[in-house]
């Protein structure tokens, strides 16, 4: 993928809608803004094209385009035509050379940021899919083919995404059984988070880049309730036993140099404890920012 200045920046959209969230509470078309304000609290310490990291005790130079909000993707009530203008925004960023981070909206958005990467990178794409939940949902007269619980599934059909380039990591408890039957008859791998938990970030991060590495591209796609609700309270649906906030962070930051797109989606305001989902949200967001810098080859290919 072309860089800029030696440095691959990215572009932050909000996608405001939550008309698929047909489970759960709705609320996520917030979120855009909400988590733009929120970032507001890491921006201000850039100073001069620098900003400071604890973690690794050092000095990075971002320059003023690391993370470029480029507004709100174009949306209605119309799902499809929605969709549509979600996929265009996605390839544009990466016709630009630039990554792509989505904010959303519900999960529904995973399936036309998947096709905007799919539809303009080249090669094998895979998916790293965190969440609580499979969404690999074929349809159901309560929630139709395009909900927040199919997205995985609608993906899944593009040409060149396959299941066993893809794998989904933090998803708990209970699902629909013909979900778990599709998952196991096309070999889609996961990785609960009662297994991420035992093996710890860093570990799960290398079993996830192992399982993937046919794939030419990958896209990171995170819904916000892969995260326990005692971290991230502000989801559109709670289930208990997730990794933690530093957990989460840690985990974005170790993958993102070798993704070429994000989405983080479910942060819902509505429901949110002072503002805590949205804060991490941000933090989310810069992190992968500031970690995809430095892309790494995938596949033997140049990046």
């Amino acid at each position: 993928m072309p860089e800029l200045n030696g440095i691959r920046a990215s572009d932050l959209w909000g996608v405001p809608f939550d008309g698929e969230s047909t489970l759960g509470w709705p609320g996520s078309r917030y979120a855009p803004e909400r988590v733009r304000q929120r970032a507001g609290w890491i921006n201000m310490r850039i100073k001069d094209g620098r900003i400071y990291q604890l973690e690794t005790d050092t000095i990075h130079e971002v320059g003023e385009g690391l993370l470029v909000d480029r507004g709100d993707v174009a949306v209605s009530r119309d799902t499809v035509a929605t969709f549509a203008a979600t996929s265009a925004a996605v390839a544009s960023s990466l016709r630009a050379g630039r990554c792509p981070i989505m904010i959303g909206g519900d999960d529904s958005l995973l399936f036309p940021i998947a096709r905007g990467v799919h539809d303009t990178l080249p090669g094998r794409i895979g998916i790293v899919h965190f969440d609580a939940h499979l969404d690999l949902l074929d349809e159901s007269p309560g929630q139709g083919r395009l909900s927040q619980s199919s997205g995985m599934r609608r993906a899944l059909e593009l040409d060149r995404i396959a299941p066993t380039d893809c794998i989904q990591l933090c998803e708990r408890h209970f699902n629909f059984p013909a979900s778990g039957a599709f998952k196991q008859q096309h070999g889609l791998v996961h990785l609960s988070a009662r297994e991420v938990l035992r093996l710890g970030g860093a570990a799960a991060v290398e079993h996830a880049l192992h399982h993937t590495r046919a794939a030419d591209h990958l896209f990171l796609s995170f819904d916000i309730d892969s995260i326990d609700p005692a971290f991230a309270p502000g989801a559109g649906a709670h289930e208990p036993g997730g990794i933690t906030s530093a957990q989460a962070l840690e985990m974005v930051e170790l993958l993102a140099p070798h993704c070429d797109a994000m989405a983080i989606t479910e942060v819902n305001p509505t429901v949110d404890l002072g503002d805590m989902t949205s804060t991490l949200a941000a933090y989310l967001a810069f992190t992968f920012a500031l970690a995809a810098r430095r892309p790494v080859a995938r596949n033997g290919a140049a990046r």
